[in-house]
């Protein structure tokens, strides 16, 4: 039987795709489940698996521009995976007791065949580790997999690097005072990027406040107590977990920095689904922490590690994506002191971290050095004022210089006195 593999239905608001790579070959036979191509959206990158095994013949060029319900292939449901057989040889002794008059010869054991049946599979490999692979020139035929069926992870090609490092080689291929060009084309994803980011640079009244925070207190914690927080929850103890608790407490009391517009309105959100800037090959994604005001710092650590994965290895789905109250980027991993970042449309705020460093301030009327970081505030001007823009990052500032007031969002004797 001749099934048509067509473009799936990937998203309400998404009418085509890009076909941006194929993961077999034409004629190759394929398993269920087995992954075939990928797709590229203008949200995000999928792989798309076979519904039955068969033998596979490609309609569609890589790069081709589809629209959903597209034939790309057909696949031969009567050509199915045949096992590969293997043939182990096992000794057996003789156990036959010999004739009593007989020859002291050595009785050779008795060789059986046993065999086995085992599946063939395709070598599979994730996103993040074939853009690795690329751009380092490793031949992917040479290394195997420790994934989830043998599928190669970036840690996989990363080790081969390491192992295959030749200093002589580099030196020799370097390649000095070269003046060609090339061109790429820009992916789906890159496409909406740009058009999302120079909108807002022209729809909003955008504006940008700073401060900066003492990092010492939230340090003293992470050196007391990561070891046994991974031991007893599984994830590190990271810098971002302190910010978004700091931010939701902050968007509870400024409920306009966790509003947008909508047409001839404004929508307040009282709860606050936030929205972690992830870099990835493909572009920028922002995968959503939803209900982070009511998760505790593991769940928010958790949440955050299995979003940053599947950005990078470009297997988020759109629902991940999809709305988000309010924005939190860090800048700082990549080295970045100060920056203005941009609105995350049609969010009206988006807090810009940065890189910590140690500088001098001066404290209680004496210089001392601290581990400092220029925080950032974007805002659009139309719905949140001056003051309560500087309010929210002041508020955000003393949670984070004073981590005993993140559980409530202020001074814990406050509460006491009913203040």
């Amino acid at each position: 039987m001749i099934l048509e593999l067509k473009v799936p239905t990937i998203g309400e608001s998404i009418n085509e795709v890009t076909l941006s790579k194929w993961l077999v070959k034409d004629g190759d036979i394929v398993s269920i489940d087995q992954s075939l191509c990928e797709f590229e959206s203008d949200k995000a990158t999928l792989e798309f698996p076979a519904e039955k095994a068969g033998k596979i013949k490609l309609l569609v060029k890589e790069e081709t521009e589809l629209k959903i319900g597209d034939v790309i292939a057909t696949l031969d449901t009567d050509v199915v995976p045949e096992p590969k057989v293997e043939t182990i040889t096992t000794e057996k002794e003789n156990k036959t007791e010999a004739p009593e008059k007989q020859d002291s010869k050595v009785v050779e054991p008795v060789k059986e065949e046993v065999k086995i049946s085992t599946e063939e599979h395709a070598p599979v490999i994730s996103p993040l580790a074939s853009n690795i692979a690329k751009e380092n020139k490793v031949d992917i035929q040479k290394l195997s997999g420790t994934g989830s069926s043998g599928r190669i992870t970036k840690e996989d090609v990363l080790n081969y690097i390491k192992r295959g490092v030749d200093g002589k080689e580099i030196v020799k291929n370097l390649r000095k005072n070269l003046r060609t060009q090339h061109e790429e084309k820009v992916s789906k994803l890159r496409k909406t990027i740009a058009k999302r980011l120079v909108g807002v640079k022209n729809e909003t009244a955008m504006l940008t406040t700073f401060n900066e925070v003492d990092m010492s207190a939230i340090m003293a914690i992470r050196d007391k107590h990561k070891v046994n927080f991974e031991k007893k929850f599984g994830v590190g103890l990271g810098f971002m977990s302190f910010f978004v608790k700091a931010c939701c407490n902050a968007l509870m009391e400024f409920p306009s920095v966790n509003a947008y517009f909508n047409e001839d309105t404004i929508i307040f959100n009282d709860y606050c689904d936030i929205s972690i800037a992830v870099s990835t090959p493909k572009g920028l994604v922002v995968p959503v922490v939803r209900n982070a005001e009511s998760l505790s710092m593991a769940e928010v650590e958790l949440t955050i590690k299995s979003l940053a994965v599947k950005g990078r290895d470009g297997t988020l789905s759109l629902e991940e994506m999809q709305g988000g109250t309010f924005t939190i980027t860090n800048g700082g991993v990549f080295g970045s002191l100060m920056s203005t970042p941009i609105i995350n449309a049609p969010q009206s705020a988006i807090l810009g971290m940065h890189k910590i460093q140690e500088r001098p301030i001066a404290l209680n009327g004496q210089v001392v050095i601290r581990p400092m970081m220029y925080l950032a505030l974007s805002y659009d001007h139309r719905i949140i004022d001056g003051k309560e823009s500087v309010s929210f990052l002041v508020r955000v500032k003393e949670q984070l210089e004073k981590p005993e007031n993140l559980l409530f969002g202020f001074d814990n004797i406050e509460l006491l006195l009913a203040l």
